[in-house]
C-alpha cells in the first residue's frame, strides 16, 4: 500500500503563515520560509505518510483477521456426516491415487493404491481400480466417496462418478478441500493415531474423516494451512494465532465433546484443559477403557478440582449410568435437576427408561414455584429445566450438509444463464469463490451477491453454505467462470 499527500500551493501557504506567525523576527521571514518548507518536506510530510500507512494496515490487518475467524468459525461449524461410511481418496497421477475406509464409527480399515487417470495408467489398471472401487463399496457398505481437491481430483472424480453407475447400492461423491491434509499426515499426532501407516494413508484419511466430522479432525492442523484466509502471512502473526485460537476454543466448547472419542488435540480446545492434561485424558481411556461417567475425569492426572469445574458442562459421556452426564447440565447443577424431576414425581433413572413419559410430566410443573422454594438462580434453573425437556442440541445441525454429487460437471455442460447449487469455500470483502463442481472454484462478485446493495460479501455469505447460483459469463479458454445470485 502506497500513502501520498497531495497539497495545493494556496493550503501549503496558509500552513507556512500560520507557522511564521510564531517567529517575532519579520527581518528573517525568507529565510524562516526555506527552513518550514524543508522542514514540512523533509520531516513532517514523510512522518504523516508514516502514520497514515500504518493506520491503514492496522486496519487492514484487522480486518484480514476477522475475516479469517469467521471463515474459520463457519467451516469448523459444517454438519457432520456422522453415521456414514466413506472411501476416502487422495488423487495422485504417478504414485497413483490413495484409497481408505472409515467405517461408520470414524475409525480405519483398510488402504489401496488405485491407478484411474485416463490416459495415464493404461487399460488393465483402470479395469483394476473399477473392479476394486466395486469391491470395496460392497464389503463395506460405502456411503460417500470423498475426493481430494488437488492433482488430478477431476479426472479422479470423473472416473468415479463411471464407476458408481455400476454399484449395486447407492453411493454419492464430493470434492473435498485437502488443504492442510498433508501437513496433518507428518505431523506427529498423526503418527501417534496410525504409526504403521505412511504419509500417503494418513492423508486420505484426514481428507474423509474431515467429511464424516469437519470439527474433530480440522482442530488437529494449524488453521493457517486450512484455506479458508487470506492474506494470512502479511498480518500480525502473534494476534492472528491468538484469534484463531479463541475461535476455535469457542466452536468446540459451544458443539460440546464426547469424552471417549475426542482425540486430545480436541480435548485441549475444551475450556479448562490444556494439553499435558488432554493428553492424560486420552492415555487414562486407552489404559482403562472408556469413561464411565463425569466424576471419574477427577482420576485423571493433572486435572483438578477447577479444571474440572471449567470443562465439566462442555464435555458428555453418551453411556454413563447417570444420564445428567449426557447433557449440557453442569455437575454442580445436578440437585436442581433432581429437584425438578422429583416435583414431576420422577427419578434420575426414569429419564433412560421412558423418556416421553417424564418430559409430559415436567411440562407440568410450576418451575417458579420450585425456583422460589429452593432459592435457586432462575436463569440457572430455567437452562437445567430446558435440558431435561430437550435432547442434546448440535448447533452444526442448523447449517446445510455438504453437497454431495453422482454425475461430474465439465465447461462444456455450462451455458450462460444456467442455474446450479454450490458450495461457498472461501470468503473476502470483494466477494466469494464457489464449488459448483468444476475443477476451479467460481468466483461470485460482490456485486452480484444481491440485488440490494452489498458492502461487504462476508455479511452476505459464509463457508460452507450452500447457495443457488446462476452463470453470468464463461471464459473456456481460460477455464473461468462468472456467477450471480441476482434474478434468483
Amino acid at each position: 500500500m502506497k500513502v501520498d499527500i497531495d497539497i495545493d500551493e494556496k493550503t501549503e501557504e496558509v500552513i507556512t503563515n500560520f507557522i511564521l506567525n510564531t517567529f517575532e523576527n519579520k527581518n528573517l521571514t525568507e529565510f524562516f520560509k526555506e527552513i518550514i518548507k524543508d522542514s514540512l518536506d523533509r520531516l513532517a510530510y514523510p512522518s504523516i505518510k508514516n502514520e497514515v500507512r500504518n493506520i491503514y494496515t492496522e486496519k487492514a490487518e484487522e480486518e484480514a483477521i476477522n475475516i479469517f475467524s469467521e471463515n474459520l468459525e463457519k467451516l469448523l461449524l459444517q454438519p457432520p456426516l456422522s453415521k456414514k461410511t466413506l472411501m476416502g481418496l487422495d488423487p495422485g497421477y504417478r504414485t497413483g491415487c490413495k484409497m481408505v475406509i472409515i467405517n461408520k464409527d470414524g475409525f480405519y480399515e483398510t488402504n489401496d493404491v488405485l491407478f484411474l487417470v485416463d490416459g495415464v495408467h493404461n487399460e488393465r489398471q483402470l479395469a483394476t481400480a473399477k473392479k476394486k472401487i466395486l469391491d470395496y463399496i460392497a464389503k463395506y457398505d460405502v456411503d460417500i466417496i470423498a475426493i481430494g481437491n488437488g492433482t488430478a481430483s477431476r479426472e479422479t472424480e470423473a472416473f468415479v462418478a463411471d464407476v458408481i453407475k455400476d454399484s449395486k447400492k447407492k453411493v454419492s461423491y464430493l470434492i473435498a478441500n485437502e488443504a492442510g491434509a498433508s501437513i496433518y499426515s507428518a505431523s506427529k499426532l498423526a503418527i501417534e493415531e496410525f504409526p504403521d501407516l505412511d504419509v500417503t494413508a494418513r492423508g486420505a484419511i484426514s481428507i474423509a474423516r474431515r467429511i464424516q466430522d469437519p470439527m474433530a479432525e480440522l482442530v488437529k492442523i494449524d488453521p493457517k494451512s486450512i484455506g479458508v484466509g487470506m492474506y494470512q502471512h502479511d498480518v500480525n502473526q502473534k494476534k492472528l494465532n491468538e484469534t484463531l485460537e479463541q475461535t476455535i476454543e469457542h466452536v468446540v466448547n459451544n458443539v460440546g465433546v464426547n469424552i471417549n472419542t475426542a482425540s486430545w488435540a480436541l480435548l485441549s480446545f475444551v475450556s479448562g484443559i490444556k494439553k499435558n492434561v488432554a493428553k492424560n485424558l486420552v492415555d487414562y481411556r486407552h489404559e482403562n477403557g472408556d469413561f464411565k461417567d463425569r466424576k471419574q475425569l477427577k482420576k485423571v492426572k493433572g486435572l483438578g478440582d477447577k479444571a474440572f469445574e471449567q470443562m465439566a458442562g462442555f464435555v458428555v459421556v453418551p453411556d454413563s449410568e447417570n444420564p445428567f452426564d449426557n447433557t449440557i447440565i453442569h455437575p454442580e447443577s445436578y440437585h436442581i435437576a433432581e429437584i425438578i424431576l422429583k416435583d414431576a414425581g420422577c427419578k434420575v433413572e426414569d429419564l433412560k427408561e421412558d423418556l416421553d413419559v417424564v418430559r409430559q410430566k415436567l411440562q407440568k410443573i410450576d418451575l417458579e414455584k420450585i425456583i422460589k422454594e429452593n432459592d435457586f438462580g432462575r436463569e440457572t434453573a430455567k437452562d437445567v429445566y430446558e435440558a431435561l425437556l430437550k435432547d442434546r442440541r448440535d448447533p452444526r445441525d442448523e447449517f446445510e450438509k455438504p453437497l454431495l454429487r453422482s454425475d461430474i460437471l465439465n465447461m462444456d455442460d455450462l451455458t450462460e444463464g444456467m442455474v446450479l447449487e454450490g458450495t461457498v469455500r472461501n470468503v473476502a470483502k470483494f466477494g466469494a469463490f464457489v464449488d459448483i463442481g468444476l475443477k476451479n472454484d467460481a468466483l461470485i462478485h460482490i456485486s452480484e451477491i444481491a440485488e440490494k446493495f452489498v458492502s461487504d460479501a462476508t455479511k452476505e455469505l459464509s463457508v460452507g453454505q450452500i447457495i443457488k447460483v446462476k452463470i453470468l459469463s464463461l471464459d473456456k479458454e481460460r477455464g473461468r467462470v462468472g456467477l450471480t445470485r441476482k434474478g434468483l
